[in-house]
């Protein structure tokens, strides 16, 4: 009997999914078309419709891990785990600069109500610099 692959409810990060087998609808074209316009987005959807999970794998693409953008042989070559490799290769395997990698800054609201702007700000203040940002 096929084992069947797990839904993702509640995972926000990409890496949890692609390594622990989940079911992955691959949004990569998106993110190679957004990234190739260069503009700004504001992205506007309702609860629970992926946003931190879309821009969870946006980072994952501008830090260069490639490895989790492969599937088969070629993750197993970017020291993936044999049985995590099984997943599908994703779009952005062959279509993304991956000899590049970008900084990416990433502040969360998620954590509440900020109806001060005092509090807003101490919020923002209080996010840890991303690695590489000395």
């Amino acid at each position: 009997m096929t084992s069947r692959r797990k839904l993702p409810i509640g995972i926000q990060t990409f890496a949890k999914i692609r390594d622990g087998g989940y079911y992955y609808i691959d949004k990569t074209p998106l993110i190679a078309r957004l990234a190739e316009q260069g503009s700004f987005y504001f992205l506007s959807r309702p609860r629970r419709f992926g946003k931190s999970l879309l821009i969870d794998t946006i980072a994952a693409a501008f830090a260069g891990q490639r490895a989790l953008f492969e599937g088969g042989a070629a993750a197993v070559a970017l020291g993936v785990d044999a049985a995590a490799a099984q997943r599908p290769r994703l779009f952005l395997a062959d279509h993304w600069d991956w000899g590049r990698r970008h900084p990416v800054i990433r502040l969360s609201f998620a954590e509440g109500r900020l109806s001060e702007p005092d509090a807003l700000q101490a919020h923002i203040h209080d996010q840890r610099r991303p690695p590489g940002f000395e």
